[in-house]
């Protein structure tokens, strides 16, 4: 429970908004919000009935999904698993596939590409290439159902290494829900929320959720124009307007987001959706 609200939201009137909209944006962050967080990262799998909700809202047309993910495209399509593919901006946004298959990629650097290949090479000397993801502009490493010591023990040498690079080599160093990741600068959540927004128009009615750090930056670009939601078994502090737990939640949150795509209408029961 959140017996004390930081984030005052009208969610019975986003509702009604939502409802009566023509133009509605689900923007979904992909690890620890759709899918619970595996140690097997290949094995994340959508919570049951995700998947059968979310091709609902996207058959019955009337509202775009876009999933945002620090993944890259590549590893989220056979997870998310759908029959029907939603737009996906991949790598915290430096990728982008459209709904029509389309695919756009931002390069990355000249330095940060030099830096990016200095990290890959220091982590196989180093051991622990093994820890390693490799993401279109971004190294990711990844602790998580390690030993506390020996977790604390490689993102002690991470943020080492990170510090050791030349100033302006054009990446920056993220923590994220299990981990670090060194990632080439120019491209954020927030950024591609920005962009969906300019191309949706002033009249579009959307929700970002998800869970992490690397998520705040949507939460902010979202803040005054639509809903965040923070989807996380705990709360924690953050930007975000709303606090649902998966995946119960989760599920009421995203079937009542069907019912009004589907019917212009829909049950007003809330329960269980509390105010960040």
């Amino acid at each position: 429970m959140n017996p004390e609200p930081v984030n005052a939201y009208d969610i019975l009137r986003f509702w009604d908004l939502l409802t009566r909209s023509r133009n509605r944006a689900l923007l979904l962050d992909y690890d620890g919000t759709l899918a619970p967080f595996r140690v097997e990262r290949d094995k994340a799998v959508p919570y049951f009935g995700v998947r059968k909700i979310l091709e609902k809202i996207i058959v019955t047309g009337g509202c775009r999904v876009v999933v945002i993910s620090g993944r890259s495209v590549e590893d989220l399509l056979p997870l998310l698993g759908l029959q029907v593919t939603p737009e996906i901006w991949g790598a915290h946004g430096r990728e982008r596939l459209y709904a029509d298959g389309e695919y756009q990629f931002l390069p990355v650097g000249a330095k940060a590409d030099k830096a990016l290949k200095e990290v890959l090479g220091w982590a196989k000397t180093s051991g622990l290439e093994s820890y390693c993801e490799l993401k279109p502009g971004c190294i990711a490493f990844h602790v998580r159902g390690l030993l506390p010591e020996k977790a604390e023990e490689i993102l002690t040498q991470v943020r080492s290494v990170s510090s050791s690079l030349e100033q302006g080599h054009g990446v920056g160093l993220h923590s994220f829900d299990g981990g670090l990741e060194i990632r080439a600068e120019g491209c954020h959540k927030g950024q591609a929320v920005e962009t969906i927004f300019q191309e949706s128009g002033p009249d579009i009615v959307a929700a970002y959720l998800g869970d992490d750090r690397t998520d705040e930056d949507a939460f902010r670009a979202i803040k005054g124009r639509g809903v965040g939601v923070l989807v996380r078994s705990e709360l924690r502090t953050t930007e975000a307007d709303l606090w649902i737990k998966p995946p119960e939640e989760l599920l009421q949150f995203l079937s009542e987001w069907a019912r009004a795509c589907n019917k212009g209408q829909g049950s007003r029961g809330r329960a269980g959706i509390e105010k960040a």
